[in-house]
């Protein structure tokens, strides 16, 4: 099949990569020209583990292109997935220009029956206004919900080896046959990925819609809970690991999202919390467990400072802290609505230093804090010399089994600020370090 992908984003360029490998003709379309000379030249925008071979592949197997020219790739095409962003507006909510914005082009070159499918997180309701945008030029058409459900990280093997896919189509009186038409092209599409037994769950677009926010904001919520017991567990002595365990061994809650930190953050999690919760605001409801989970949240991003500001007596001034992770979580280069951001800005408000290593995202961190604010160490030991403290806040395996006493060596003093309970706390202050973490 031939399939156009607009947006080669995050989850347009994966969602083409794995669409392309699995034998369909896919163009990538995006009006950005230095994104689309840099992709014709193999170099991939975003980090993400297995992209840029796939991506090689597909290029090589002449599976896979890279265009500006929408009109031209949707005359190849039977199907056309939008995939632009949706980015926050000061409020919370969705923006949705871009989307709309590209319904109108695809509304203009649609020349036979095409499949519009919505990839990007929108608000319920947005597959009906695009349905309207669309069919004021033509009625050659069907608008499908698809939407997303990949970790950064691990996204290639979520969209190849998926838990379950969603696909939302409107059946009405006068659009039966294309609706038809569309699913079973959808069930085309992903045959090749759901031969394992993963359900393709059809029903309406607004339900579809829905259905992404619902699932990321529970994950939010689910975290967030966590992060409020380890808090619970500091003030009364019980430590939040034995607790994870003992709920987590219940079936009917499971033991995925129940590690506490300092705040989830990312291009999903934060944004949609907001967007579904403003989106609930606009039916007159207020989703009051989404606005606490959303506060508790940046109010944990600020958690390590609080233990810093207690260690050092409120004295940090002219202090360096080496900081190890940027990225919101480990192999990713993505710093959006990172608590490392958080960390930083609030040392540096209260006149500290700050030493960082990230094993993929200093460039990144680099566009918000240049070099003069802070320093870039070149790997995460030179971080450590002549600090006054670690603090770590991205799980990276690189931290997991680091040489303590190489650590104890570099550092003015033996502390560690750990923003992800990465280490054992009696064998940390058995070896004489004075060791902060999450509720324990």
């Amino acid at each position: 099949m031939n399939i156009s992908i607009v947006g080669a984003g995050y989850v347009g360029l994966v969602t083409g990569v794995c669409l392309a490998d699995s034998g369909n003709t896919v163009y990538c379309v995006d009006n950005d020209e230095s994104k689309i000379k840099s992709l014709r030249d193999g170099v991939i925008p975003i980090y993400e583990p297995g992209l840029k071979e796939l991506t090689d592949k597909n290029v090589k197997l002449n599976r896979l292109y890279f265009t500006k020219d929408l009109r031209e790739a949707l005359k190849k095409s039977d199907v056309v997935f939008i995939a632009v962003g949706t980015p926050p507006q000061d409020n919370g909510e969705a923006d949705l220009s871009n989307i709309f914005k590209v319904a109108e082009s695809v509304a203009d070159s649609i020349d036979c029956f095409k499949t519009v499918v919505v990839k990007s997180t929108v608000p319920v309701g947005t597959c009906r206004k695009i349905e309207n945008i669309i069919s004021k030029k033509t009625k050659n058409f069907c608008v499908v919900s698809n939407p997303e459900f990949l970790k950064e990280g691990a996204a290639i093997d979520d969209f190849q080896r998926p838990d379950r896919i969603v696909v939302g189509i409107n059946f009405k009186k006068d659009n039966k046959k294309e609706a038809q038409a569309a699913k079973e092209i959808m069930d085309e599409i992903y045959e090749p990925f759901v031969r394992t037994g993963a359900p393709i769950y059809f029903m309406d677009t607004n339900s579809s819609e829905l259905t992404k926010y619902a699932a990321n904001a529970m994950l939010a919520i689910r975290i967030t809970f966590m992060n409020e017991i380890a808090n619970l567990c500091t003030l009364t002595g019980a430590n939040v690991d034995n607790v994870r365990i003992g709920i987590g061994s219940d079936k009917r809650i499971g033991k995925s999202f129940l590690f506490p930190g300092i705040g989830y953050g990312g291009s999903c999690f934060p944004k949609d919390v907001k967007a579904l919760y403003q989106a609930a605001k606009r039916h007159n409801y207020e989703f009051k467990l989404l606005k606490s989970a959303d506060e508790v949240n940046a109010a944990q991003k600020e958690l390590l400072v609080d233990f810093i500001l207690k260690h050092f007596k409120g004295d940090i001034a002219g202090r360096t802290f080496a900081l190890w992770g940027l990225s919101f979580k480990p192999k990713t280069d993505d710093i959006r609505e990172a608590p490392s951001l958080v960390i930083i800005s609030k040392l540096l408000s209260y006149g500290a230093k700050i030493k960082a290593y990230d094993p993929i995202a200093m460039d990144n961190t680099k566009k918000i804090f240049s070099e003069i604010e802070i320093e870039y160490a070149g790997d995460m030991y030179s971080a450590l010399k002549g600090s006054d403290g670690l603090v770590i806040a991205t799980e990276w395996n690189d931290f997991r089994v680091p040489d303590f006493d190489k650590i104890k060596d570099a550092l003015k003093a033996p502390v560690i600020f750990d923003g992800r309970n990465i280490y054992d706390k009696k064998r940390m202050t058995e070896g004489g370090f004075d060791y902060y973490s999450i509720g324990r």
